[in-house]
């Protein structure tokens, strides 16, 4: 059974442009849902895919954090191609990391980090969320436990050696939080087993932001955009952009 890959989207909605930003092993889908509920409320939404992501995960293993941050730039590069003058940002885990990135990068209307990680783990324990990745990225492709057992044990064979990288990323950003001073909203999931939840605290504490706002869901886990309180998870990302003084 052929499964049909994720691809990256665009969603035409208006002059306001958001760029959403998936998480490490994620790919669009992670944000489409919301992507579309904003296009409704007039919002233009693009979700690049970083390289690796969304494809089989041989390939992931070959790249890092250096081509997923390119990846965000030509996001961004491409919005302002389209013609859109004001980018507000939103990304979930990883994507909530690059989100922060990108406000004290390139100018940005204002910032949605969604369980964005600013505590490291060790790359065993990242590695082990790899291979489950890989896993289930093989059963959904329909193969047999004896073909993905065969498979998973050559692909144990392949280290991903930007692991060390991606936690130094993720190390640097924490220290620059303070050069932040775009609007902000920090969306943090209660029941996220993913991350240390302080990550939020962190982020909200340290941005410079004069506007700033946090909000803890209570019956999420990590992947918030897709759980049960996404549909407030909406509202209230759509609440926080019109709140940004649009020029239009």
């Amino acid at each position: 059974m052929r499964i049909s890959l994720p691809k990256p989207f665009t969603f035409e909605g208006g002059k306001r442009a958001v760029l959403l930003l998936h998480g490490f092993t994620g790919n669009s889908s992670d944000v489409r849902m919301l992507g579309r509920f904003l296009e409704k409320k007039g919002y233009t939404c693009y979700a690049p895919h970083y390289k690796g992501h969304g494809v089989p995960p041989e390939e992931l293993v070959h790249t890092g954090p250096k081509d997923w941050w390119q990846d965000v730039l030509n996001g961004y590069e491409f919005l302002k191609n389209k013609g859109h003058e004001e980018i507000a940002v939103a990304g979930l885990s990883l994507g909530g990391v690059f989100s922060l990135k990108l406000g004290y990068t390139v100018p940005i209307k204002g910032i949605i980090t969604m369980c964005a990680p600013m505590y490291i783990k060790s790359e065993e324990v990242m590695y082990q969320g790899v291979l489950e990745y890989a896993r289930e990225f093989k059963k959904r492709e329909g193969k047999t436990e004896e073909q993905i057992e065969l498979e998973m044990n050559e692909f144990a064979k392949t280290p991903m050696q930007t692991l060390r990288a991606l936690q130094e990323q993720i190390a640097d950003v924490r220290d620059h939080v303070d050069l932040i001073y775009a609007p902000t909203f920090v969306v943090q999931a209660r029941h996220d087993n993913m991350i240390n939840t302080d990550s939020a605290n962190i982020i909200y504490n340290n941005i410079e932001s004069v506007q700033k706002q946090i909000k803890w869901f209570e019956d999420s886990g990590h992947v918030i955009t897709l759980d049960k309180e996404k549909e407030q998870l909406h509202e209230d990302v759509y609440a926080f952009l019109e709140t940004l003084e649009w020029n239009d």
